[in-house]
């Protein structure tokens, strides 16, 4: 049975459709929603979640119905938002016993240290999380989601305003967890974080999943080598056909090729012929965030930055 399984997932909202006639079949993987702000990442989860009702499609978890099936499908995921979920009144333990007697699960003082020693966390088990860091709290919220063994988990933004250590000690976390058989659905901005970790990404922009494919297939197919030269001058003559220029920034120019050795070398020649003097030639594989913006393009940043909820958010980690 497919951990998850979406067909013609659909979320209107008005006159703005959010999510498009969404269809994927994620099994035990980690699987992440790649997508600029707006995009359709969180009301995809919101919708697999139960949390909203999609207005079109369907999709089952574990064989149950988003749609006919609630319960059975709540009792079979967890969910950890972008927002913290810890009370900072209570301890690191009395939080995750609070979720275990939530779930009815038996021996809740056990389950609770289980989860809080998977998480690296028993040394502080008993000291109020408001003293926790943010890389602690986000590790209890895990451990708040893990006390009912759920067959799926959704992660939504999971290393969100943490700094590189904390935000590496997480995915050391989940990468455990789908190598124990869960099937862990992720949204995220850091495309870095998900080329590494992700068996396969999905790329959504406006509403609509533009590709979805294993990270490496995705940049050999989307992508080819990037050449980045550093010369004086200018350039008046043509690139060669099979070369793509990308753009320039500052007194570096950015060229796409099939191979980029071949390609700067022949580069280097032809700017050496127009009298450019050239000092550095780069060569490197593309990346997820070439693919990004490849299929996505530049994102429009005209609106508003909400920066009183992104530091509410930042203060809530530190």
């Amino acid at each position: 049975m497919t951990a998850i399984e979406i067909s013609g997932l659909t979320k209107q909202f008005g006159t703005l459709i959010a999510v498009s006639e969404m269809s994927l079949s994620i099994d035990r993987e980690i699987f992440g929603l790649l997508g600029p702000n707006g995009s359709g990442k969180t009301t995809t989860v919101k919708m697999l979640t139960t949390l909203i009702t999609p207005t079109a499609g369907d999709a089952w978890i574990c064989g149950h119905s988003i749609l006919s099936n609630p319960k059975q499908v709540r009792e079979q995921i967890s969910y950890v938002p972008q927002d913290m979920a810890v009370d900072p009144k209570l301890t690191g333990r009395e939080n995750v016993i609070f979720y275990a007697k939530l779930y009815g699960i038996p021996r809740p003082h056990e389950t609770a240290d289980e989860a809080l020693a998977m998480l690296e966390l028993a040394d502080r088990a008993d000291d109020l999380t408001r003293t926790y860091s943010g890389g602690m709290r986000r590790r209890l919220e895990l451990a708040q989601a893990l006390v009912h063994d759920p067959e799926v988990l959704f992660l939504d933004e999971p290393t969100i305003g943490l700094d590189v250590g904390g935000r590496r000690r997480i995915w050391d976390h989940i990468i455990s967890l789908k190598n124990k058989g869960m099937t862990v659905f992720v949204t995220t901005h850091y495309m870095d974080e998900a080329d590494h970790a992700c068996d396969r990404v999905g790329i959504i922009d406006r509403g609509t999943v533009v590709a979805s494919d294993r990270p490496a297939q995705l940049k050999a197919d989307v992508c080819r080598d990037i050449v980045a030269i550093r010369a004086d001058g200018a350039f008046t003559g043509t690139f060669p056909d099979d070369i793509t220029y990308l753009g320039q920034s500052g007194d570096e120019l950015r060229f796409e090729a099939v191979n980029g050795e071949e390609a700067g070398i022949a580069l280097s020649r032809l700017m050496a012929e127009y009298g450019m003097q050239v000092r550095s030639v780069s060569i490197r594989q593309p990346t997820l965030d070439d693919v990004f913006l490849a299929l996505v393009g530049e994102q429009d940043e005209s609106t508003a930055f909400d920066f009183q909820r992104f530091r509410t958010m930042l203060r809530r980690r530190i």
